[in-house]
């Protein structure tokens, strides 16, 4: 499947898991959504730390669409808000967050989800495992980097 097709079929899963409309009439930009990745700072066996799910617009247009940022960790983590935009919505027992954000996002700008996430207390010290953020927009130009993994850290 061609990237363009992969990312407008995520758009509209997406946006079926939200329950979001997409304006029919909103025109696709050529923006490129990239997510940086940031790894969090090591939280002990109970406590918690926060992931940052960051989005730079790398243009040239700003966004002509919403966009969603996903973010999900394993077992042994969990979203736990209050979340940062307020809005977001934690699913799938707490293991996946949507964040939708408004078209509009100039070139060079960024947008970012702040998520606490809490450390199972039975995981040992030492612990490492793997989360995900992803991006999803109808009018990305290049999903190549739409998508990064982060490190969650047990101290």
């Amino acid at each position: 499947m061609g990237g363009r097709k992969l990312t407008a079929v995520l758009a509209g899963a997406a946006a079926l898991v939200l329950g979001v409309t997409v304006p029919a009439s909103a025109a696709p930009s050529r923006s490129d959504l990239e997510v940086v990745r940031l790894d969090p700072e090591a939280a002990p066996p109970g406590g918690t730390t926060t992931v940052h799910g960051f989005v730079a617009n790398l243009g040239p247009d700003r966004t002509g669409s919403p966009f969603t940022v996903l973010l999900t960790v394993p077992n042994g983590f969990t979203f736990r808000g209050p979340y940062f935009p307020t809005d977001c919505l934690a699913l799938a027992g707490g293991h996946t967050l949507t964040c939708t954000f408004g078209a509009g996002l100039p070139r060079y700008r960024t947008a970012t989800v702040l998520a606490p996430v809490q450390v199972d207390g039975g995981l040992p010290p030492g612990t490492k495992a793997e989360g995900q953020v992803t991006v999803v927009s109808p009018d990305d130009t290049n999903p190549a980097n739409n998508s990064t993994p982060f490190t969650l850290s047990v101290s």
